[in-house]
């Protein structure tokens, strides 16, 4: 090979695209690894505490091995996982009409004007920012201790992020059977209730049985601050040390979770 000719193979140009799209991603790389070594810093990530603290995490196992399965415990457990599923359906389905109006404000394709929609935008994100758990600390102060606050807490938690999502699959309909309805003359909300609605109903019925999933296991978490369930008789066994009563609790919720789990995969395999 010439001279001239390794000359030539080398001076031939880099595509400007691929050469911006390495450097993109080297940027990223880079920031992704300095975020990285931020959050394990800010976090005291110590994997080694694992390993000086395994004597602890032992005890606490053996103490908690074999579970309390005395008719007493089983009772009270059983009782605080049916409060929990019931707070974790109301939550769910209470919220359904407030998801639902704000979800066709929310939605391009439904909203009557670019002010509505951002009102309704900015409603859904405030009640998505907030956790459920912060939610329920503000209603129990409110109404006192007991599943109330938590049905309360979910309902607004859960017409945020419910809402959102509803938007999100009203815009993604076909929108054709909805122009055939403007074009015959139908109003705004007939065009709703009779196109857009129907059209998506599959889509919104599974994810409203995605968000109960969700606010079942959340309800679990809102009776650790008072919000009742039996997530409230996990955090009295753990603070009385009774840790073979906890893990019966455990259990019994783990057994309610399955259930509703298999529940939901059934009733969104018939709507397919």
């Amino acid at each position: 090979m010439t001279h001239s000719s390794a000359a030539t193979r080398l001076e031939v140009p880099r595509d400007p695209k691929t050469v911006y799209r390495a450097g993109s991603w080297s940027v990223i790389v880079v920031v992704l690894i300095v975020l990285h070594v931020l959050a394990f810093e800010a976090t005291e990530f110590r994997p080694e505490a694992l390993v000086t603290g395994a004597k602890g995490m032992s005890n606490f196992i053996s103490e908690a091995f074999p579970p309390d399965l005395s008719a007493e415990v089983l009772q009270k457990g059983i009782s605080a996982a049916l409060t929990t599923l019931w707070i974790g359906l109301l939550g769910t389905t209470v919220s359904v009409p407030f998801a639902l109006l704000l979800a066709v404000f929310a939605a391009r394709t439904t909203t009557p004007n670019q002010g509505v929609y951002q009102v309704a935008r900015g409603i859904l994100s405030f009640f998505r920012a907030v956790p459920d758990i912060v939610f329920a600390l503000i209603f129990v102060t409110a109404v006192g201790l007991g599943p109330f606050a938590g049905v309360l807490a979910l309902i607004c938690h859960n017409t945020g992020v419910m809402g959102k999502l509803w938007a999100e699959a009203m815009e993604d309909v076909d929108q054709g059977p909805e122009q055939a309805l403007r074009t015959a003359g139908a109003s705004r909300w007939q065009v709703v209730a009779n196109a857009t609605i129907p059209n998506v109903l599959p889509q919104l019925t599974g994810l409203l049985l995605y968000r109960f999933d969700v606010n079942v296991r959340s309800s679990l978490v809102l009776g650790l601050v008072g919000a009742g369930g039996i997530g409230l008789l996990i955090n009295k066994a753990i603070k009385t040390f009774q840790f073979d009563e906890m893990l019966t609790y455990l259990i019994i919720i783990l057994i309610v979770i399955i259930a509703v789990d298999l529940a939901s995969a059934w009733i969104r395999k018939r709507l397919q």
